[in-house]
């Protein structure tokens, strides 16, 4: 069985929110919680936390967690994802044969988007394929999962592009999940997002959400 990591990108600087939005409370539970707790039960390792202005107050929230994650800090994560994506890559080193990208603002991925992604990759592997990306009804989402073969190529990424170009460059060992439920996408950039979060008043226990 292959060791699979999980790098969860929190450096961002929620500029469109106004306030950092991962600390904000989603049914009692701050934002962040949720794509950690669920790297946490699929027992991902390592799980790689990436901060950066706000990482002492990440450290705070995720306490309960500090004994299976762990939290670095990007120094440079005002130059965008690429930075994060990097020091990430650098965290997970040989410690693993594959790792997810998490956003950390996503909060409705569920277990069997992990689930399906993990099997795709192990039924997929020997076929050359080295990329699985979930598709949300059609629309392209994460986390995306990436072989350690292509680790190295996090490394020439810049600005805040993510991993767009090295998804571009390996179209033919990509793979697509899809899944039915878009609210699986759902991510919170604006107090619009979040207020109308709130006002749906979605059972984030629900079986929907939970499976």
């Amino acid at each position: 069985m292959r060791k699979i990591g999980a790098i969860i990108l929190a450096a961002g600087l929620s500029r469109r929110m106004g306030k950092p939005k991962l600390f904000l409370p989603l049914f009692n539970v701050p934002v962040i919680h949720y794509p950690v707790s669920l790297a946490v039960r699929q027992k991902l390792d390592p799980i790689i936390v990436v901060g950066g202005k706000h990482v002492q107050q990440l450290q705070l929230e995720l306490d309960e967690y500090k004994e299976k994650i762990a939290i670095i800090y990007n120094s440079e994560y005002e130059q965008g994802m690429s930075s994060s994506l990097k020091a990430g890559i650098n965290a997970v080193n040989e410690k693993a044969d594959a790792v997810f990208i998490f956003l950390a603002d996503q909060p409705f991925v569920s277990n069997l988007v992990v689930e399906k992604l993990l099997k795709a990759y192990e039924e997929n592997y020997e076929n050359g394929m080295k990329i699985f990306r979930p598709r949300y009804a059609d629309q392209v989402g994460h986390p995306i999962l990436f072989d350690k073969s292509l680790f190295s190529k996090f490394h020439t990424l810049s600005g805040d592009e993510g991993g767009k170009r090295i998804l571009k460059a390996n179209e033919d060992k990509l793979v697509y999940i899809d899944f039915e439920n878009a609210k699986l996408n759902f991510d919170i950039d604006t107090p619009q997002d979040y207020d109308s979060l709130i006002k749906s008043n979605l059972n984030l226990r629900s079986e929907e959400f939970d499976n």
